[in-house]
């Protein structure tokens, strides 16, 4: 039997890794623009932790987590997203004292479902959490943030922002009662899972892909029609500032995320580019989640992406950098160890040197090409005596000697 990989896993392997590190690297670098500091949590919490922040209700929690029994008897879950870990520590480590609080994560996730393109059973996320500012400058900030990632990355043109106001738990509770209301007059017409939905949590059926359900949703209650005015007001400030930003933003009505802790401004980017996982970035605002798991009450807002549907739409490869290779003429153990030491002496100083290894002058340039080397240099018995190195452009195919002490400057010319 051939060992796999476990279904709905995949190995990272250099070209994709490279990818994936390019996007982490800018989402660091944009971030920290807007002062946002970065921290990690534990890959996997007390199931508890995910089952107060998500809801008991949600697919999440009923059908996707990755749980287990530990040693000691404990229940414990892979973390299948990011902000309810945040929020614990907010609550465990005590950084009350400290808000506003903005954090940037990444890192792996894991849920149970079916694997397809873009959507992994272990997945990959950046995200971050704003915490402690209850104005909707911190949500039209946070969604300009996003936009200027894309923007960085290259993939903006791609991706369509969509945003929807959810209202506070007044707002909602009015709102899932309409939904009750008018959904009960079609249960029989819904899907097993809208069926279980309409009882629990019946804004989910509003995300639903059965085509029966869609047809259904298209006629159902408008949350817009329930807002109070000061959600209307919220609502509105914040597209007032995403328009000043010179962000488009269009209005989803039936955008209204999956999860419990959400009110307010929800947003998505939304792509057509991959197929049935359209959305590459989404957030939104969920200021009762720090009180709901036990804390105090905080103000919050958020996002998260997938990295593995960032990846896809990178338009090209992320090349490894150009290395310098050293080649060792003679092959006999002094030239071999003088290679070695210059090797050593370059990288000190932050160059990129491969080392070729053994073989003859020309299986060592055959092996320069293929690891597209920028120069190849040459180490023989005369360039060790006179403390010199042979420099050849690989490239263009030229090639000179010079002293050792002048190789670092030559090489920065080679950049």
């Amino acid at each position: 039997m051939s060992i796999q990989p476990v279904r709905g896993t995949k190995d990272l392997l250099p070209a994709e890794a490279r990818k994936f590190r390019h996007i982490s690297d800018w989402a660091r670098a944009v971030t920290e623009l807007f002062g946002y500091a970065e921290m990690a949590t534990p890959i996997f919490e007390f199931s508890e932790v995910f089952k107060k922040g998500l809801g008991e209700s949600t697919d999440i929690i009923g059908k996707e987590m990755y749980s287990f029994l530990d040693r000691g008897g404990d229940e414990l879950s892979l973390r299948p997203e990011g902000t309810a870990g945040v929020v614990r520590a907010f609550i465990s480590e005590g950084l009350a004292q400290n808000l506003p609080l903005k954090v940037f994560y990444q890192g792996p996730m894991f849920r149970y479902e079916r694997p397809q393109k873009g959507r992994q059973r272990q997945f990959h996320q950046i995200g971050v959490e704003c915490l402690g500012i209850d104005s909707p400058q911190a949500d039209s900030e946070c969604i300009a943030m996003a936009q200027m990632l894309l923007q960085k990355l290259g993939i903006d043109s791609k991706c369509q922002l969509e945003i929807n106001s959810i209202g506070d738990r007044s707002c909602r509770a009015r709102y899932r009662q309409a939904l009750v209301d008018f959904f009960s007059q079609h249960e029989k017409s819904l899907s097993e899972d809208s069926q279980k939905r309409l009882h629990t949590n019946p804004m989910r059926i509003l995300d639903s892909k059965h085509k029966a359900d869609q047809a259904l949703v298209a006629e159902a209650p408008l949350l817009s029609d329930y807002l109070s005015p000061e959600a209307k007001d919220f609502f509105e400030q914040v597209t007032l500032q995403l328009k000043a930003l010179g962000l488009k933003p269009q209005l989803n009505p039936r955008l209204v995320r999956g999860l419990d802790y959400y009110c307010h401004t929800v947003f998505e980017f939304k792509t057509s580019e991959l197929g049935a996982q359209d959305a590459v970035l989404s957030g939104g605002r969920y200021d009762g989640l720090v009180e709901m798991m036990g804390g105090p009450a905080t103000a919050g807002v958020g996002w998260a992406a997938g990295m593995e549907r960032l990846a896809l739409l990178l338009d090209q490869e992320i090349p490894a950098p150009r290395p310098q290779v050293i080649i060792p003429l003679g092959n006999t153990p002094e030239i071999e160890l003088e290679a070695l030491k210059l090797a050593h002496l370059l990288r000190e100083q932050g160059f990129v040197v491969e080392s070729t290894y053994s073989g003859n002058l020309q299986k060592r340039l055959k092996r320069a090409n293929r690891l597209k080397a920028r120069a190849a240099l040459l180490l023989g018995p005369e360039e060790v005596q006179k403390s010199q190195v042979t420099v050849k452009d690989l490239d263009t195919g030229e090639q000179k000697t010079l002293a050792q002490q002048d190789l670092a400057q030559a090489l920065k010319d080679f950049a």
